[in-house]
């Protein structure tokens, strides 16, 4: 049973994630850069103690261990949830679920990424099943809809997601080389407080212009990411990737395009189609018999 914990743990991280969706499009009207600044410094002073309990294992840190925290913190934290952010902000253009496209190519990068870096060897049968289950998170998101359908908002938003996917895959592998150093509270703790400060660095000099100002209701919302989809939701899935492999860890991930997906159906009433079902079955298979593989698969 306890083999479960991990990946159920990254599971309910990735249903988490998919809410959050749903969260930053009431923020559409804020800067994305000074969104992802405030909820990174509200995660942060959570986990501010932790990094006074560990300074003995923080100073004992290496070279490569603080490139592979600064990666995380800047480009899965800063870069990736600025161009995620920034895709929701084209909410009256698209459906939610295009940006979700970032789960689709995110394993993509992970996978390889963690072959080249963490020399994790993939067996045929796991690389079997990652293609199945992307190819059902594909099925999910998209149903029969085609390039073509794309109009030029789309395009720009699926390109920040694509962005996106890049900048949170291969922080994937850099998180678990961290993990391999540091206690996942420790590593949680660093990524929010060098995300945070790196974020208002840049959003100081980028963006100076820009009113701090937020109603009531835009401060309830980012409360609310910090304590559900942000700062917790990090936690819980480091938690997961702590015990499972980076390759296996990305794959699990995809469940948020299937409850992204019926988030989308139940808010905003987009009907599942038939090839969404199925697509569903089959990414939901697929995690289930990898979640019942070794940790090689």
């Amino acid at each position: 049973m306890r083999k479960l914990f991990p990946p159920l743990a990254v599971v309910f991280a990735a249903l988490l994630w998919s809410l959050d969706g749903l969260l930053r499009q009431e923020l559409y009207s804020v800067s994305s850069l000074l969104i992802v600044t405030l909820e990174h410094a509200m995660g942060a002073l959570l986990f501010l103690p932790f990094l006074f309990a560990e300074k003995k294992k923080i100073k004992q840190l290496n070279q490569t261990g603080w490139v592979s925290i600064a990666w995380i913190s800047i480009c899965g934290g800063i870069l990736g949830t600025f161009f995620y952010t920034k895709a929701l902000s084209y909410i009256n253009y698209i459906d939610l679920s295009v940006v979700v496209l970032i789960q689709k190519l995110q394993p993509l990068f992970a996978i390889s990424l963690a072959a080249l870096i963490l020399k994790e060897k993939l067996s045929s049968r796991f690389i079997i099943l990652a293609v199945i289950a992307m190819l059902g998170g594909y099925l999910v998101t998209f149903g029969t809809t085609t390039y073509s359908d794309w109009d030029d908002k789309t395009l720009i938003a699926a390109l920040l997601a694509l962005l996106a996917a890049f900048c949170w895959g291969s922080s994937t592998v850099l998180g678990k080389h961290a993990l391999n150093k540091l206690p996942l509270t420790v590593v949680t703790a660093l990524r929010l407080v060098l995300t945070a400060v790196g974020s208002f660095v840049i959003f100081g000099v980028t963006e100076s212009n820009i009113a701090f100002e937020l109603t009531s209701h835009q401060w309830k919302i980012l409360i609310i990411i910090v304590f559900s989809t942000g700062a917790l939701a990090l936690f819980i899935y480091y938690y997961g990737l702590k015990y499972l492999p980076a390759s296996h860890a990305t794959i699990y991930e995809l469940a948020w395009p299937l409850s992204a997906v019926f988030l989308d159906w139940f808010v905003h009433g987009q009907i599942f189609t038939p090839t969404q079902f199925f697509g569903a079955i089959i990414l939901m298979a697929s995690m289930f018999t990898l979640s019942r593989t070794g940790k090689n698969g």
